[in-house]
């Protein structure tokens, strides 16, 4: 038995998994060299969730970032040998008409993300799968890249571990468990184990299952929760007899039964001449914390393949026989069927990144088959390059609140999840329903008095609108159009965009308590701010004043917006409440890296914000502070930050506007708000909800938002953001921000696009929602940039002010012109658009008093 060493450059824990094997041999291609991979069981896993795993991968997420790691991963399994494209399948049942639409509705996530799927007929269906009943379905979607991972992910894994040791770049120990993590000033300094400690400059976690109980090593959770999944086999199953298949027929999947299936090939091959019928617990998913994983010396398969009863899908199953009526015709294999654990989390996206407690530790934890080779390359990019190739944001493990990393959050947004894994088709903007209330404005009571439709964000309920304001339909109705179809006007409140004009022709206050504050003190805080901020942020001239501005990356890159509140004695960042934490984070750890004296406090509970715009905006607040003369155009200029009084309460007044109308955001401590709201109500000003700030009246002013309209893949002056001229104080990103300002133009713009028409093939007008690709009218292809990438709008909402659907998208700059037709696609349907701006271009502007259209 080889003896574990002193030290190692970096050491990953759970190597013998799918997810650890890809991070080892992505670090060995960027270079990394003295790598240790340990795992509690075999190398490759004999117990983990690869041991077992369906092993199939289709392309249809909603996402870039998924879309790119999933399609990477199926061209990396091809690379070595071990991908069958053999396609597949997602059927949509007759009279199931929400699965219909969904799959249309992955059609334009296809074309916006660069995948190849497409909708057929239900007999193009059967020819494809003969084993379906042609007329239990009305259509399918069909991914022609769709397919199985062969012989197992497991054998890949093993292959993968056997190269980085043949390279002489890796050393492995199976059965070598980790015990506890080493420790020192906040970083990760080795891996005491059951063979020993071992030093270590970087631990890597891809423990899967067990991730959690590594993580709370380091004093902390991750956010996912392993669920039970049905694993059903029946057999014999021999029409792919002495072929030497490993499968025959492309990939089933029925996602309104929350099922699918597959057959394993020739008798001879992995899995043996059978029918696998997968299914995922809708109504009652079955969580297990990864403390109660039974040991692989108590389990009787494997820790991690827990006993089925087909009582428990029986129902689902004569559903799926109905369909595949080969399942009742095949004998059950009950000693091959199982339960078979894999993970969920609390949003439905892994937890990838460094620690928040121990710099050095990385975690690599909730990710799937068909994903592991893509996520592993973008955690060693990360880990090498300090960036990755798509935007990381939504899966950086420091996105979360400390509040969503108790057991009790974890626990119960991860069984909402487990129950729409496969079904039903999650809207765009469909709210969560378990573990809300976390947190509430101190007016939070009035709001549910006036009736306000909650939905939630970073912990926080906010409005979108709300039920009192309903008489306004009356006076603007005839501007607020009625939403017929369903999927438009779910979670969606029509006051809403009456609340949006009645602001825009008197006043309108809207709860900003969301937004996540973070003060930034010390001698150096300053120095800090000005390395990561692309505005000047240093001089006096700049104390008392808020300065919008941008962290940007290494390549120079968009990688956060939000606003610096410059005081005598701090910075206080004020930021969306989903970008917050992870910016915080970051901050963090650049301040330790650079060895500068700065304290960086997250204190978003301590503050509340209210909003206040519209023409009347001055002339209501002034009636109410103690100094009215003081918020004249004179006495309060723009971006500036001046202390106020309201009902004998201290607030700061920032004159800022995220609506394009006049007005200022009101910070104030959280046990004032109460009294600054009822102060505010009391002049009759109308409670607007946050739809009108966060979409409505944001697109109408041509504003961006970050997560979606801002990120890694677009630099400051695609986005149109960018100052006309570079400070001289150096920062994060400089070098190539120079170069994009002496292009003579950019590769792509951030455009305003509006629909030309909205009307469906039925004649019914339509307000989409979600992401939608940019075509050509000419050819119907996406248009693609000179750095290859690809238009799909970024934010997308109805102006009222306008009368018009709006979005906003990068298009190449050869498509950049105003008055320049397009295509979108919605639903699988071809509707025009115009470009109404290139960069930066209101078209509903107050100072001009009337739209641009």
């Amino acid at each position: 038995m080889a003896a574990l060493p002193k030290k190692a450059k970096v050491v990953v824990v759970g190597a013998g998994g799918i997810v650890g094997a890809c991070v080892v041999h992505h670090l060995i291609e960027n270079g990394w060299s003295d790598i240790v991979a340990i795992d509690k069981s075999g190398i490759p896993t004999d117990i983990g969730s690869t041991a077992h795993a369906s092993d199939f991968c289709f392309a249809t997420s909603h996402d870039l970032l998924t879309s790119w790691t999933t399609m990477y991963s199926m061209n990396f399994y091809e690379s070595m040998g071990h991908y069958e494209r053999v396609g597949g399948l997602e059927v949509a049942r007759v009279g199931d008409d929400e699965r219909m639409a969904e799959l249309k509705r992955r059609v334009d996530s296809g074309k916006a993300f660069g995948t190849n799927v497409k909708i057929i007929s239900a007999a193009e269906a059967k020819a494809k799968f003969p084993l379906l009943e042609e007329d239990q379905i009305q259509g399918a979607l069909w991914d022609p890249d769709a397919g199985l991972v062969t012989p197992r992910s497991q054998t890949v894994a093993g292959k993968l571990i056997d190269q980085g040791v043949e390279a002489g770049k890796l050393q492995i120990f199976a059965n070598t468990s980790a015990l506890e993590l080493v420790m020192h000033n906040e970083r990760i300094t080795g891996v005491k184990t059951t063979r020993g400690t071992i030093s270590a400059d970087y631990v890597v976690v891809c423990a899967g299952l067990w991730g959690r109980l590594i993580a709370e090593m380091a004093g902390e959770d991750l956010p996912v929760m392993p669920v039970d999944h049905p694993l059903t086999f029946f057999g014999p199953y021999t029409a792919y007899e002495r072929t030497g298949k490993e499968i025959g027929m492309p990939l089933l999947r029925d996602q309104g039964n929350s099922a699918y299936m597959r057959d394993t090939g020739d008798p001879k091959s992995t899995e043996g001449g059978q029918i696998e019928w997968g299914y995922y617990y809708e109504e009652n998913p079955r969580l297990v914390h990864p403390r109660d994983i039974l040991e692989k010396e108590q389990a009787r398969l494997s820790p991690s393949q827990r006993d089925l009863e087909l009582e428990d899908v029986m129902e689902p199953l004569e559903r799926a026989m109905e369909l595949t009526p080969i399942l009742s015709e095949l004998g059950y294999n009950e000693s091959h069927s199982f339960n078979g654990l894999l993970q969920t989390s609390i949003d439905g996206g892994p937890s990838i990144g460094e620690s928040r407690k121990l710099r050095g530790l990385w975690y690599g934890v909730g990710i799937w088959i068909k994903d592991g080779p893509g996520m592993g390359k973008l955690i060693a990019d990360w880990m090498t390059y300090g960036r990755t190739h798509v935007d990381h944001n939504p899966i950086d493990y420091s996105r979360f609140n400390d509040f969503q990393l108790s057991e009790d959050y974890i626990h119960d947004r991860c069984w909402e999840t487990a129950k729409k894994i496969y079904n039903p088709p999650v809207h765009p903007r469909e709210p969560f329903a378990n573990a809300r209330g976390i947190r509430r404005s101190p007016f939070y009571e009035r709001e549910v008095d006036l009736g306000g439709y909650f939905m939630e964000l970073g912990g926080w309920e906010r409005a979108h609108g709300y039920a009192s304001n309903e008489h306004l339909l009356e006076k603007h109705g005839n501007r607020v159009p009625v939403r017929e179809n369903e999927w438009d006007n779910r979670h969606f409140w029509r006051v809403s965009n009456a609340e949006h004009l009645e602001m825009s022709e008197d006043c309108g206050i809207i709860n900003l308590s969301h937004f996540h504050i973070t003060d930034i003190e010390g001698p150096d805080h300053v120095e800090l701010m000005e390395w990561l901020c692309a505005a000047k942020i240093g001089g006096e001239k700049n104390i008392g004043k808020g300065i919008y501005t941008h962290m940007l990356d290494d390549e120079g890159n968009v990688r956060a917006d939000f606003t610096v509140f410059r005081m005598d004695d701090r910075c206080r960042l004020v930021n969306g409440a989903d970008a917050g934490p992870r910016d915080c984070s970051y901050m963090q750890r650049v301040a330790q890296d650079k060895g500068l004296d700065v304290s960086i406090t997250d204190v978003s509970e301590a503050f509340t914000t209210i909003g206040i715009w519209g023409p009347n905006a001055r002339e209501n607040l002034q009636k109410i502070v103690e100094e009215p003369d003081a918020l004249t155009q004179e006495n309060f200029p723009f971006a500036a930050i001046r202390p106020i009084k309201i009902s004998g309460k201290t607030v700061s007044a920032f004159r800022i506007s995220y609506v394009g109308e006049q007005g200022w955001e009101l910070h104030m401590a959280y046990e004032d708000g109460l009294a600054v709201w009822d102060a505010l109500r009391s002049q009759g000003i109308t409670a607007v909800g946050v739809e009108t700030y966060a979409n409505s009246r944001r697109l109408e002013k041509s504003l961006r938002l970050q997560n979606a309209d801002l990120h890694t893949q677009y630099n400051l002056l695609e986005a149109d953001l960018a100052r006309p001229k570079v400070k001289a104080a150096d920062f994060r990103g400089k070098a190539k921000h120079i170069k994009y300002h002496e292009r003579e133009n950019q590769p792509a713009m951030l455009c305003t696009l509006v629909m030309a028409d909205n009307l469906d093939k039925q004649g019914v007008a339509r307000y989409p929602v979600g992401t939608m690709p940019v075509m050509d009218p000419k050819t119907g292809e996406t248009l693609v940039d000179e750095l290859g990438r690809r238009s799909y709008t970024t934010s997308v909402a109805f102006g009222p002010s306008i009368g018009q659907n709006i979005a906003l998208a990068y298009l190449p700059w050869e498509f950049c012109q105003e008055g320049q037709t397009l295509n979108i696609s919605y639903f699988d349907e071809i509707y025009p658009v115009v470009v109404a701006g290139v960069g930066y271009t209101p078209l509903y502007d107050p100072q001009n008093l009337k739209p641009r259209s």
